[in-house]
């Protein structure tokens, strides 16, 4: 018995020494080795931003930023040469992605963040994975057209995006007469304007149109406006990993320069999706095409 509790401290401080190991890696921005001594990486993904990282009917995590990502992971298997690599998903918030990676919780994060110099100087950014505009969704009887046409009514916004802070911005320079509705995700967004708690809901376009996806109207929806903004969505990892950056982008870069990329979108964009089996009917822009042609990591 005394030989066996000897055998279970030596297990259990060895564990310990293995875990504090890996957070070590991750806190000194050593991903690869964390991941090859652990044979395990922690993927961040978002919970409903439909159709790049969101559940699906069965609560399965699905989507074409998150159908990247794990294309991409098969390059660090190969990168390591692991037999197997253990997936760890992590759901994230608009509120929490950047201190989760930050911290080590989070060893990248892929859902639908825009790239922008607030955000870089915080976390990296790899190669942008997608190009949006931000607009407006409401119903097609609102008369709202445009985001002049907001003026007096009540606008819903995910908190915490840079939709948000564009929102604000505007309303300022109209006079402050928009009444901002905030919401914790895209889902609670779209509720709070199918009950008609909002007259309108901005964020980013492709958003919009996966949100309009999961109505039970669909048609009575429709995504207006000239867009406030274009920005670019990257994947999320610790600033100074410049090994597992680089692995990254290489791998995201051969996905896009060999037609992969344009495959995975045309199945989220091109294709019913889950949950209702919409077909969101939108062709890539041209400036997505322009960024699978020559992939850069630069914000818009």
């Amino acid at each position: 018995m005394k030989h066996f509790t000897v055998l279970v401290r030596i297990v259990l401080a060895w564990s310990a020494l293995l875990a504090a190991g890996a957070g070590a890696h991750a806190q000194n921005g050593d991903t690869l080795a964390k991941v090859a001594e652990t044979a395990t990486i922690n993927l961040g993904h978002r919970e409903s931003s439909v159709p790049f990282s969101y559940y699906d009917n069965k609560r399965q995590v699905v989507g074409y930023s998150h159908e990247l990502m794990l294309k991409m992971l098969d390059g660090i298997r190969a990168e390591l040469r692991l037999p197997a690599l253990t997936i760890k998903l992590v759901p994230v918030t608009p509120q929490n992605r950047i201190p989760l990676v930050q911290n080590g919780t989070v060893d990248i994060e892929c859902g639908s963040t825009t790239h922008n110099e607030e955000r870089a100087r915080q976390v990296a950014f790899s190669t942008s994975i997608f190009v949006i505009g931000t607009r407006l969704m409401t119903n097609r009887r609102s008369g709202i057209r445009d985001f002049p046409d907001l003026a007096g009514r009540s606008v819903v916004v995910t908190a915490a995006t840079t939709s948000e802070r564009l929102l604000r911005t505007f309303n300022e320079r109209i006079g402050g007469t928009i009444n901002i509705v905030i919401a914790k995700d895209h889902g609670e967004s779209f509720q709070l304007l199918e009950l008609g708690r909002a007259e309108a809901f901005m964020m980013d376009d492709a958003l919009l149109y996966g949100e309009r996806a999961k109505a039970q109207q669909p048609e009575d929806w429709i995504v207006v406006g000239s867009p406030m903004s274009a920005e670019a969505y990257g994947c999320m990892m610790r600033r100074g990993d410049v090994a597992f950056k680089k692995v990254v982008d290489r791998e995201l870069t051969r996905l896009m320069q060999s037609g992969e990329a344009l495959k995975i979108y045309t199945k989220w964009f091109q294709r019913p999706i889950p949950p209702k089996g919409l077909n969101l009917n939108w062709p890539p822009s041209d400036a997505l095409l322009e960024l699978y042609r020559a992939p850069t990591d630069k914000p818009l």
